[in-house]
């Protein structure tokens, strides 16, 4: 009983970790886009306002 609740517990925290490094990825990729493109799509407005609400 007690080794499944270790294994659940390491599995919620890779599947954190991937969930981590797969929306790095996204935001890489957003970045990386014409600045004309992102302006369509919402992207800066998205950044920009995460990026007041952490500061």
């Amino acid at each position: 009983m007690n080794g499944s609740t270790i294994l659940r517990g390491m599995q919620h925290y890779v599947g954190k970790i991937r969930t981590m490094r797969n929306e790095i990825r996204a935001q890489r990729f957003m970045n990386s886009l014409p600045a004309d493109i992102r302006k369509d799509i919402g992207w800066p407005d998205m950044y920009a306002e995460r990026r007041y609400r952490g500061n």
